[in-house]
């Protein structure tokens, strides 16, 4: 839109990179804490897991519905929607008085978050156009990255100074600023507006949440028969899922994607890459509290790792995508592999430190991280029809955050599997790079020669 027609598009795009901010935060300050919540209200290991996977998993089911949401009744509408629940539910989670209580609330946290989140390109389209577009979507990146290096050391910073309470109570501030904001916001809504499946959407809730349950739970429960049942189910519901999907005249996943090996392989490369980066933050913070240290400390001993993430993400997007195009996908799996073995080489018993001698792999895991994310989503839709792109990007975000429940159930039970901390954490090491090779192989079918050799720059996931 012109100057004249929204003079105030900067001031709102602010306020929507705010709240962008706000997710990621909240992902990594909690992560941060749960040791500190764990030992505060008697939690278990699968009730620490389901800290960080009872978020993500609502997030993930609900996240496409969320932005059909926005595109029938309205972007601004629903975004201010999911503000005002992660809000209160942030609130609800401080002021939490046990662990059923803090679950509870954090599951409809990432409900609020899967209305809020994809409703951001949306409402950035509607109020930039041209170069000023291009320059309104590249400072999500950097924004990401900044989310991703503080989000450590202010969860422990908080959870030192004050308590893990307070790593909730700082989404009050931001969103508060952001919902006075939300008058700067233009309005829009999709001109022919899509169906809403609220019978694809509960097969995929329930099957998701079958499948994902027993992995958190069936460590601690010895994996007797109904964690094997829950699995079985949930494979079947899945398939009934994409049979509904196919009878569908308006599908949430339009069939389409899946006529070729690029987006298929992306979707599965996505799923695993997720795992590794997410399980693997989890089980290092619970690895580096559990001898002592605090939780600024462990913040501190992660600092390398977001570090290298925000780094290897600008340094992508402005150097490496524009000369050697998409492939250097594999460099950024290499690097994360080369960080994650010299960790798992490394590591010693934990102590009432900070891991500095952790850094070095820690930086260039994180650098991996950042390598690989950002051509990863402009490949995987290189090859997307422009009717299916708003279904395949919403799918890829889902993925990516299924990604991270399943890599904090399947880590984090590799972790309480063992008998001490240090081999709890080379065991979900050991994991994480088995998933590391796979990630690397589906890279040959994610890549061909046209995406290979794009020179293209895209914002960073969400």
């Amino acid at each position: 839109m012109t100057d004249v027609l929204h003079p105030r598009r900067w001031g709102a795009l602010t306020a929507l990179l705010v709240a962008e901010a706000m997710n990621l935060l909240d992902t990594t300050v909690v992560q941060v804490a749960a040791p500190v919540i764990r030992d505060d209200l008697g939690a278990g290991p699968g009730e620490l897991q389901w800290l960080t996977a009872g978020y993500t998993l609502p997030f993930a089911v609900l996240l496409i519905t969320g932005g059909r949401l926005g595109d029938r009744f309205g972007r601004r509408r629903v975004f201010v929607t999911g503000l005002a629940v992660f809000v209160l539910c942030s609130i609800a989670c401080a002021l939490a008085p046990g662990i059923g209580v803090l679950l509870a609330a954090r599951g409809l946290q990432g409900a609020g978050a899967a209305l809020l989140v994809p409703q951001t390109f949306g409402l950035i389209k509607a109020m930039f156009t041209g170069g000023e577009l291009a320059k309104a979507l590249g400072t999500i990146g950097p924004v990401m990255a900044l989310a991703a290096v503080c989000g450590p050391l202010t969860g422990g910073a908080l959870t030192d100074a004050a308590s893990w309470r307070a790593v909730f109570l700082i989404n009050v501030p931001l969103g508060a600023g952001v919902l006075l904001a939300a008058p700067l916001l233009r309005e829009d809504r999709s001109p022919r507006p899509p169906r809403l499946d609220g019978t694809g959407t509960a097969l995929a809730a329930v099957a998701t949440g079958l499948l994902v349950y027993p992995l958190v739970q069936g460590n601690d429960a010895g994996w007797p028969w109904w964690t094997w049942a829950c699995l079985a189910v949930g494979v079947l519901l899945l398939a009934a899922f994409a049979a509904h999907q196919r009878r569908r005249p308006h599908p949430l996943v339009e069939p389409g994607l899946f006529r070729g090996r690029v987006f298929p392989a992306s979707l599965a490369g996505s799923l695993l890459f997720f795992a590794v980066m997410n399980g693997l933050m989890f089980v290092l913070v619970v690895f580096l509290q559990s001898g002592g240290a605090s939780a600024f400390q462990a913040g501190l001993s992660m600092l390398p790792w977001s570090a290298g993430l925000g780094l290897g993400s600008l340094a992508t997007g402005l150097l490496l995508v524009p000369r050697f195009g998409a492939r250097v996908m594999r460099a950024g799996v290499v690097l994360v592999l080369l960080g994650a073995t010299a960790t798992a080489v490394l590591l010693r018993a934990p102590g009432p430190q900070v891991a500095w001698y952790l850094a070095g792999p820690l930086l260039v895991a994180g650098t991996g991280l950042g390598v690989f994310t950002v051509p990863f989503f402009g490949n995987a839709l290189s090859r997307v029809e422009p009717h299916e792109t708003g279904s395949a990007s919403g799918l890829l975000n889902a993925v990516q955050q299924l990604g991270a429940t399943v890599g904090v159930a399947v880590l984090g039970a590799a972790f309480f599997h063992a008998g001490t901390p240090a081999g709890g954490t080379r065991l979900a090491l050991g994991v994480a790079a088995g998933l590391l090779v796979a990630v690397f192989a589906l890279t040959y079918p994610m890549l061909t020669r046209r995406a290979a050799s794009a020179r293209e720059t895209v914002p960073a996931p969400r």
